[in-house]
């Protein structure tokens, strides 16, 4: 029979770091709140999972790149009163379509809050063990030609797999050229049906033609991401311009 001496060294060997922490603790809590060896080691078993998660979820914020300050509690919904705030939160908490390999559309004019919307949505489901990685579609676009000019296409896509959702913040913004917008392609048919999206757009389907090379690849790259897709069309006026027209009434 081991020593009660031993079990440090077991739990290190076990790698339950919080155990090792917490075992004396819990110990003592057990003796004087008199619970039998079940109850502890349950209570020491809750306090593992508690602080692995803790550590997961902090580890899945850092890498997710996400912009700071974003939550669907300071996203001003009045100022849109089209969007249904209860299917934008319903996102944030239920991963379910992410599980589906859904994606999310979000299409309006610069300055009514897709970025935070989209933010705040991913925001949520970090907490729900969901792995997110955002990007300025200009600068994953970039990525993506310099792994395909290095012959490491395929190894970056490998890389990006696992991640559940990857945001592509304005779209929009990627010139029309046969180099960029082949890349952006080859992104979306690979993450067809294998992993969500979270695109926002300043420019509805119709102006898409602006962003890739030609009609074909266009039809292509829209059916693939509409497929299976919820799409959110915001129709208001600029939350920046207002805030800057409100400061110079001041």
């Amino acid at each position: 029979m081991s020593h009660a001496a031993t079990l440090p060294l077991l739990l290190k060997q076990l790698k339950l770091s919080s155990m090792i922490t917490h075992w004396e603790s819990y110990l003592e809590q057990a003796e004087k709140r008199g619970w039998n060896p079940a109850q502890y080691l349950a209570a020491l078993c809750e306090e593992e999972l508690n602080q692995r998660y803790s550590r997961r979820i902090a580890r899945y914020f850092k890498e997710s790149k996400l912009p700071v300050g974003k939550s669907l509690s300071s996203f001003d919904f009045s100022q849109t009163p089209d969007l249904a705030a209860g299917k934008i939160e319903a996102l944030a908490s239920d991963p379910s379509w992410v599980k589906r390999s859904e994606n999310l559309l979000l299409f309006g004019p610069s300055g009514v809050g897709k970025t935070h919307l989209a933010v705040a949505i991913c925001n949520g489901l970090i907490e729900q063990n969901v792995r997110v990685r955002y990007y300025q579609a200009t600068a994953l676009v970039q990525e993506l030609q310099r792994a395909r000019h290095e012959l490491q296409l395929e190894r970056m896509f490998a890389r990006l797999d696992k991640y559940a959702i990857i945001i592509l913040d304005d779209i929009g913004y990627v010139k029309k050229s046969e180099t960029e917008t082949h890349v952006l392609f080859e992104l979306i048919a690979h993450r067809y049906e294998s992993g969500s999206m979270i695109i926002t757009a300043n420019h509805p389907f119709g102006d898409w033609d602006q962003i890739f090379a030609d009609t074909i690849m266009t039809v292509a790259a829209i059916d693939r991401l509409v497929h299976h897709a919820m799409i959110v069309e915001i129709d208001a006026d600029s939350f920046r311009k207002k805030e800057a027209m409100n400061r110079n009434q001041l």
